[in-house]
C-alpha cells in the first residue's frame, strides 16, 4: 500500500509504523482510543522501548517467560506486573523475533468514567483518573488475563482510530535508572492534553 494509501487508512498506517519503527509508532499512538466492552479513553502520553540497543527494554538481555509476547507480532497487548501492585499496559512493535513495544503512560477520559471511577475511587478526579500507566489498567481493569491479546482484533480490549494530534512534544522516560537509557527521549506526550498527562512535566520540550 502507498505512503497516500496509508494516509487513509489509519489501522493500516498504524501497523506499518509498528512493524517498522517503535519510535515513531509511539508517535502515531498518540490521540488512538482504547476501547472496552463499558469505556473508552484517549492516549495522550507514550514511551516508547526496544532491543537491541535499549538496556531499559524488558527484553535486553533475551526472551523470557515473561517478555515472550515481545517478540510475537506488533499489534499485541504485553501487560506486566510491577511495584507490587500495578499492571501496566504495552503495545508490541517490530518483526517477530525483534522485541520492541510501545508503554501506554496516560490517557484522557472518554466514555465510561463510571465503570474507571468505580476502579480507581469515586472522588479521583477526571484529570487524574488516568494519569500514570498503574491508573490506566486499574481503571479499565486490564491485569495478566489481557496479555498476549490482539489489539486490533480482539473486542475486549482494543485500539481504534480517535483524533488528529496537532503538536507533540517529548521528554526523557520516567522512572528510568542511570545507564539504562535515561537519557534518551523516547517519551511523547500530546501537547494539547497536557492537563491529562503523568508527572514530571518539567522534563518535556
Amino acid at each position: 500500500m502507498s505512503n497516500d494509501g496509508l494516509r487513509s487508512h489509519p489501522k493500516e498506517r498504524l501497523l506499518h509504523l509498528l512493524h517498522q519503527d517503535v519510535i515513531e509508532a509511539a508517535k502515531a499512538l498518540l490521540g488512538w482510543n482504547i476501547v472496552t466492552s463499558t469505556t473508552c479513553v484517549q492516549i495522550v502520553e507514550t514511551e516508547a522501548y526496544r532491543t537491541p540497543d535499549d538496556p531499559a527494554c524488558h527484553a535486553h538481555r533475551g526472551p523470557t517467560p515473561r517478555t515472550a509476547v515481545m517478540y510475537g507480532p506488533p499489534g499485541f497487548a504485553y501487560v506486566y506486573f510491577t511495584y507490587g501492585h500495578h499492571w501496566m499496559l504495552n503495545v508490541t512493535a517490530h518483526e517477530p523475533g525483534t522485541a520492541a513495544a510501545v508503554l501506554i503512560r496516560a490517557a484522557k477520559p472518554i466514555s465510561g468514567q463510571v465503570f474507571m471511577q468505580s476502579r480507581r475511587g469515586a472522588d479521583i478526579r477526571e484529570k487524574n483518573l488516568l494519569s500514570g500507566p498503574g491508573k490506566i489498567c486499574q481503571a479499565l481493569g486490564i491485569d495478566r488475563a489481557h496479555n498476549g491479546l490482539n489489539l486490533f482484533e480482539d473486542p475486549s480490549l482494543q485500539l481504534q482510530p480517535g483524533v488528529e494530534v496537532g503538536s507533540i512534544v517529548s521528554g526523557v522516560r520516567v522512572g528510568i535508572a542511570a545507564g539504562k537509557g535515561e537519557l534518551l527521549p523516547w517519551r511523547f506526550v500530546d501537547e494539547a492534553e497536557l492537563a491529562y498527562i503523568s508527572k514530571p512535566h518539567n522534563t518535556l520540550s
